[in-house]
């Protein structure tokens, strides 16, 4: 599992720094989450092929979340896309991309799916034999979702030395490595895990965008490998972070240690800070395994 981060910072662009938009590799899958300005071209910066990209989730339709994905599509058109693209969002994210398709006689020349969210519950918005993607109702001024990408188990691992000791057709091992026990001909029955090992150990990454505090969530984070919370303020300016519909990172810590997460990652911090490893120390104080992202950062799990 491989997170990039092409942006993480709040409000406005600026010559170093990028609003939110990020990129996880996860079992073949190439995601792109939320999609601010300059996201194109930090793609291109970290050699992020947009072929792979067959799957775009926006959190909300505040402008640095989404303000860069009209160019994104249409970049694609002029590089000749011909593969699907899927985008998640807001109901209202059709309308915002088509219109501005349709003044500037641009249409895409591949399939384009909206997929248009409203529920204020958790409920699963892609899934295939190797991925499920869910998303987290989060509390924000306007109607906004993080989302919940899980790896499937895989299948289990034949020990070759130990199936040679019972003599088993090959025609057996796709079912053995699905789990089934063997009945041989003589009427002995091989239990599975005699046979084979466990598959590698399956991991998750949540992604929660702009959100004020809020415990509702915890319970949709339990256990998963990476957590990736807003921290728009430190602790002296905590009294902006309710009104605004944002956290601190002691706050997102917390979440973070209720939920029993593997490892925390901070962003979206407000561009009035000159230091963010300020935000590391402040989520250190109740959560022990916080990284900071920052603008073309690699993550590697």
């Amino acid at each position: 599992m491989k997170l990039t981060i092409l942006g993480c910072y709040a409000a406005t662009p600026r010559t170093l720094t990028n609003p939110t938009s990020q990129v996880l590799e996860i079992n073949s899958h190439v995601f792109l989450i939320d999609c601010g300005e300059g996201t194109q071209v930090e793609l291109r910066r970290k050699k992020i092929k947009f072929s792979r990209i067959r799957h775009i989730f926006i959190s909300h339709l505040h402008g640095d979340h989404v303000f860069g994905l009209i160019g994104l599509v249409s970049t694609f058109k002029m590089l000749g896309r011909e593969a699907p693209l899927n985008i998640y969002g807001p109901k209202g994210i059709k309308e915002f991309i088509t219109l501005q398709l349709k003044l500037s006689n641009s249409w895409t020349d591949y399939p384009l799916h909206f997929h248009e969210l409203t529920s204020k519950n958790s409920e699963m918005v892609f899934e295939d034999e190797k991925i499920s993607v869910r998303t987290i109702p989060l509390q924000h001024r306007v109607y906004c979702n993080g989302y919940l990408f899980e790896e499937k188990p895989g299948e289990r691992k034949l020990i070759l030395s130990k199936v040679m000791n019972y003599n088993i057709d090959v025609a057996y091992y796709r079912s053995i490595k699905k789990g089934k026990d063997v009945l041989l001909d003589d009427g002995t029955l091989i239990k599975n895990e005699t046979i084979t090992a466990p598959p590698k150990p399956t991991k998750s990454y949540a992604f929660c965008s702009d959100t004020r505090y809020d415990e509702a969530k915890i319970s949709l984070l339990q256990n998963v490998t990476v957590l990736y919370h807003e921290a728009t303020f430190l602790e002296s300016h905590k009294h902006l972070a309710a009104t605004t519909g944002h956290s601190t990172a002691i706050e997102a810590g917390m979440i973070a240690k209720k939920s029993n997460v593997d490892t925390l990652i901070l962003g979206h911090f407000s561009t009035r800070y000159k230091d963010i490893s300020l935000f590391k120390e402040e989520a250190e104080t109740v959560f022990d395994a916080v990284m900071v992202a920052d603008d073309g950062k690699v993550f590697d799990f």
